[in-house]
Formats: C-alpha cells, sequence, structure tokens
C-alpha cells in the first residue's frame, strides 16, 4: 500500500414509501413535479448508530442507505453498494450530489489489503485561462459567478460510477441505477431538510424554469410531509442503464447539458443575468476520472488513507496527524488537546493553501506535506498557553529545516460552497467504500438540465478568481481541463493491514477539520465513533476566528481557549459526518448524525447476526 509519509501505488431494500402509493404509469405524473397527499406522510425513519454483521451503510438519506443495505443483502459488494446508494442520493440529496456533479472515491480491498483511490473532480473547459472569472480585469462577486454557466465544470460523478464498478465491483453499472431510478419514479417523503434547503434556495432556483418546475411547483417549495417524484431524473437513469456514461459524454444528456451552459435558460421576469459557460461536447469526450494512489501516514500506529490532490484533504489531514503524533493528546486536559488540535490545523491549512492545487497544472509539494520531518519542523510552533496569530505564513516542505521560521506571505483560506455529501459502505468480504460527492453549493449552479431532473454543479468557484496574495503564486488559478481544489477528505484507517475504521463528511473547507476532528476524538479521546461523530466541533482553518457550534461555544473549554488567545466565531453547524468502524468481535458500527443535517441514517445487513 505505501510507503510512510509519501504516496502509496497504485442492508434489504426497504423503500416503504412505494407502498404507500404504488408506481404511477409513465404518462400519470407531470414531467417533473412535487406532488402533495391528502395529507402529510412520515418522512423515511433514521437511526443514527447501528451495530450488527454482514455488512453496513451509513448516509444522510434513509432511502439511500435502505437501497444499499438491499445491495449488500442480496450478494454486492461495497462497491456495488456505494454506487447504488450514491444513486439514491442523487434522488433524495440532490441540492448535495448528483450525475450533474464529481467526488472522490477511496476502496479497500480486504483481499489485497490495498487501498486505492479515484479522482472523480469536475474540471474546468478545454478554452478555460486563469481568467475565467475576470470581466474587465476584475473578478466577478461570487453571487454573480455561482448561478451562472460560468460556474460549471464537466461532470465527473457518473465516470466515477462506472469506474468503480468496473474495478472492484460485481454488478452492473445498470443494475447498480435501477434501485434509485425506481426512487425517483415512485418518490420519496419531503423531510424538514429537504424543504428547509429548498426554501434557502427559492429566490435562485426562481430565475431557471427548469428548475423552478421541479423544486418549486406552484411557485412554493414542497410541504413536509408531501411525496416527491423526479420522473425526468427516473428517465435520465434509464438512459445510462441503457447507454452507459456514453449517454452523459458523448451522447444526448451531454448535448443538453453543454446547451444550458452555453445557453443558461432564465425566466426574463427575474431580472438575473445568467452568464454563458464554455463548456462543450469537446469538455465532456475528453473527461477521465484519475485512478490514482491514495495518500498514507503513520499515526499512532495506524495507516491513515485518503484522497491525493487534486484535494487538499489527505496531505492536510495527514500533516495536522504527523504534528500531532508526538503529542500526548489521550492524557492531555480536554481544553489541552483542543488547542492542540486546532493550532496544527492552523499550521497544516496555512501550507495547504499555499502548496496544493491539481498537480497536472502545479508542482505540489505531497511527499514533502506528507513528511514526519517536515511535521517536525512546524510542530515547534505550538506552545502550550498560547494561540497562534493567523493568517500565518506557510513553509517550504522541500526545506524543512525552517519550518518555525517561516517568512513566507501568508495565504488566506478561501471561500468554498459547504454542500456536499458523504457515504460509508462495509461489506460482508471486508471491503470498504469511503465516497464524498458533491456538486458544491447548496443547490450547486441552481440550474436544472431541463427534461433531465439534476442541477449542474458550480465548482469552477471553488477556483481562486484571482491570485490569493498578489504577487505570490497560487496553485489553485482556472486553467484548460484544470480540476479546482477541494478540501473532500474520504478516509479509511487499517490497523496492521486490516481495516479498523472509515469516516468522511461535507463542509467545504470545515471536511478536513471535521475529518481531522473525528479521527482524534476516536482514537486518542476513547469515544466510539458515533460519539466522535456527535461531539461539537470548532475549526480552525488559517483565520483570524476559529469557527465553533453552538454546543461547544457554551463549553467551558471555550472560555478556557478565549484564556489563552484563540478567538471564536458561531458556526450553527460544522459538517454532517458518517463512518463504520470493525469492532472487535466481529460486529459493524455503522454512525451518522444524530442531529446535524436532520440527522443521518445508519444500518447494517444482520443486527444480531446471520440468519
Amino acid at each position: 500500500m505505501g510507503v510512510r509519509g509519501r504516496l502509496a501505488p497504485p442492508l434489504l431494500l426497504a423503500v416503504a414509501l412505494v407502498a404507500l402509493t404504488g408506481a404511477p404509469a409513465a404518462h400519470a405524473a407531470p414531467p417533473t413535479s412535487a406532488r402533495s397527499a391528502p395529507a402529510p406522510l412520515p418522512p423515511a425513519p433514521k437511526t443514527a448508530e447501528a451495530v450488527g454483521y454482514g455488512g453496513a451503510v451509513a448516509s444522510v438519506s434513509a432511502e439511500a442507505t435502505d437501497i444499499g443495505i438491499g445491495v449488500l443483502r442480496n450478494g454486492g459488494n461495497a462497491v456495488d453498494a456505494a454506487v447504488a446508494a450514491a444513486a439514491a442520493l442523487g434522488v433524495t440529496e440532490p441540492f448535495s450530489s448528483g450525475v450533474g456533479g464529481g467526488g472522490y472515491f477511496v476502496y479497500y480491498d480486504a483481499r489485497t489489503h490495498r487501498v486505492s483511490t479515484l479522482d472523480g473532480r469536475e474540471t474546468a473547459p478545454l478554452t478555460a485561462d486563469q481568467n475565467l472569472f475576470l470581466e474587465n480585469g476584475v473578478p466577478l462577486s461570487f453571487a454573480d459567478a455561482v448561478s451562472s454557466g460560468l460556474s460549471v465544470g464537466t461532470p465527473g460523478t457518473a465516470q466515477t460510477w462506472a469506474q468503480a464498478l468496473r474495478l472492484w465491483g460485481t454488478r452492473s453499472f445498470a443494475d447498480s441505477l435501477k434501485p434509485a431510478e425506481k426512487l425517483a419514479r415512485t418518490g420519496f417523503v419531503v423531510n424538514p431538510t429537504f424543504a428547509q434547503q429548498t426554501a434557502d434556495n427559492a429566490t435562485r432556483f426562481a430565475a431557471f424554469p427548469a428548475t423552478a418546475a421541479l423544486f418549486l411547483p406552484g411557485g412554493k417549495p414542497p410541504a413536509v410531509g408531501s411525496l416527491f417524484r423526479n420522473p425526468d431524473l427516473a428517465a435520465t437513469y434509464r438512459e445510462l442503464e441503457r447507454d452507459g456514461t456514453a449517454a452523459i459524454y458523448r451522447g444526448d444528456i451531454g448535448q443538453d447539458i453543454t446547451s444550458l451552459v452555453q445557453h443558461p435558460q432564465v425566466d426574463p421576469a427575474s431580472g438575473w443575468d445568467a452568464r454563458p459557460g464554455q463548456l462543450s461536447m469537446a469538455d465532456l469526450a475528453a473527461y477521465q476520472v484519475r485512478q490514482q494512489a491514495p495518500t498514507e501516514v503513520d499515526y499512532r500506529g495506524l495507516d491513515v488513507y485518503s484522497i491525493a490532490p487534486s484535494s487538499s484533504g489527505g496531505t492536510t489531514v495527514g500533516e495536522a496527524l504527523n504534528i500531532l503524533n508526538d503529542f500526548d493528546l489521550r492524557h492531555a486536559s480536554s481544553t489541552q488537546y483542543l488547542h492542540d488540535y486546532l493550532e496544527a490545523s492552523r499550521i497544516a491549512f496555512a501550507d495547504r493553501n499555499r502548496w496544493v492545487g491539481d498537480p497536472r497544472f502545479v508542482d505540489v509539494p505531497t511527499q514533502g506535506l506528507l513528511s514526519q520531518r517536515f511535521a517536525d519542523s512546524r510542530a515547534c510552533l505550538i506552545k502550550p498557553d498560547s494561540s497562534l496569530t493567523s493568517p500565518l505564513a506557510p513553509a517550504d516542505p522541500r526545506h524543512p529545516g525552517h519550518g518555525c521560521a517561516a517568512t513566507g506571505t501568508p495565504a488566506p483560506t478561501t471561500y468554498e460552497g459547504t454542500n456536499t455529501t458523504h457515504l460509508t459502505v462495509a461489506d460482508r468480504w471486508g471491503n470498504v467504500v469511503s465516497y464524498t460527492l458533491t456538486i458544491e453549493q447548496t443547490g450547486g449552479s441552481a440550474m436544472v438540465v431541463p427534461g433531465r431532473g439534476f442541477l449542474l454543479n458550480n465548482e469552477l468557484t471553488d477556483f481562486d478568481f484571482t491570485a490569493a496574495v498578489p504577487g505570490v503564486p497560487d496553485p489553485n488559478l482556472p486553467g484548460p481541463a484544470k480540476r479546482p481544489r477541494s478540501s473532500m477528505s474520504p478516509t479509511i484507517v487499517l490497523r496492521d493491514g486490516r481495516f479498523d475504521f472509515a469516516e468522511g463528511s461535507p463542509g467545504g473547507s470545515t471536511i478536513i477539520t471535521t475529518v481531522l476532528q473525528v479521527l482524534l476524538g476516536h482514537v486518542d479521546r476513547g469515544m466510539t465513533l458515533e460519539q466522535a461523530i456527535a461531539a461539537p466541533r470548532t475549526s480552525q482553518r488559517n483565520a483570524a476566528t476559529s469557527d465553533a457550534e453552538p454546543a461547544f461555544l457554551a463549553s467551558p473549554d471555550a472560555a478556557a481557549l478565549t484564556a489563552i488567545g484563540e478567538v471564536f466565531a458561531p458556526n450553527p453547524e460544522i459538517g454532517a459526518a458518517t463512518g463504520i468502524q470493525a469492532l472487535p468481535d466481529g460486529r459493524l458500527d455503522a454512525a451518522a448524525e444524530p442531529v446535524r443535517r436532520g440527522g443521518g441514517a445508519a444500518s447494517v445487513v444482520w443486527p444480531v447476526g446471520p440468519q
């Protein structure tokens, strides 16, 4: 699997909602609409933790988790279940995921004890350059850029699914999409999170007729308890089942995507100026998912694997863990533990912002960022009784002897949309998937492809519109076919070559700190995985303030940290993690959020053992 500090070489399907209404004839429903039942229906129930045998799935969606469990129960492996569950998330979590977006797929093969990854990140058009978001030499505002064709990158999700199945799955691409196709056709009950996310985006969605027709029937968000159907998405899945990913990358679906990007369809009454983008069929035809080696670091005798650049997740979590390797977090007070975690995050983000981008375009010193020697040279910055001041200057991992005397220009952490989704899957044979997928902003670009039922991403706004620091090289400027830097951090942890636990989260740049805090809480502080996921969060990303959830701000640790110089800014919710742990007795412990994002859904194939 690899050398330390550098890149390593390469359940019961029960969607009860269908039984409430039956499967309607294809012509019986309007083209794309939410339809209300006479009285509110109960949303699908969720359980935040499940322990048992035979495989496990954890996601934010009860329907997606149930579909994944159904695949496992019927003999599919972790990859089969992950793809089927991800396709279902495209139905129930359309503002976070879908075939209009991208993501990162991390896979552990129990037979070979190897971890492999797929980079399915979206790419800029072949015609893009570093001036992509400039008008008359002035950068666009994020608000002007996000809901436009300019923000849309070449989607990678469908190709990620197909490649994962080819490499490691046992089911066909078509079979893997069928449960989600049925879910889109028959519908699911709208929960408060779905309704609130729709309402939060109502103004953007109303500007685009196809989006308004799907998500704002009658001009209003769907009501909690109503049945939401998406027959256009069901038809899109059927076309993908029949024609494979060629339908997107060379066929009719791709033509519809590029037509919308180049000629956004806007309601004139909205007054919205949706700038056209450059995405073309040539971009779709040229797109390739990258199979690449994971990052790997040794932490407390555990092998921690994650995604390498273009995402900054693996290198930044890895550097922070290396910094903390010589700190006794197990026996430290809770305040000292949190202080060390925040400071390690601050330092790792300082280096991430300066050095990490798409490695096909910039020289990313991945091996140096993951080296223990470099981390040791940065760890000396952490003092037990005082906090560092941000923005902190980066150090050069190619010259690690000067980490505590770094004099470079600090690079700020630029904005990333906080909406994404993560699912974790393990099967009866010990194979594991940790998969984070996204369309970036909540609701992506706000543009539903007419007649197709899915939103397009706004992933290109993850590029820096101009250099973060004038005169300092910026690894994250736009470029032709370049992947914007991500913070997604799907993680798998092995102990002695065997699966121990896996986790991941949405949350923009807070993904990195969420994954790090969950890992430290579990490994160092003795929490179960569910306890570590539920614990109040704080996030430091080389900024003047650290984000903190209300429960964290109310804790004695917040006051104690403030007394030594930490400054907190309230954030109502940080991340929405899921994970799975292998227990010593052979059971699997699947864990999801109890409250955040409306709570997650964890399930196992056999709660009390094989029947």
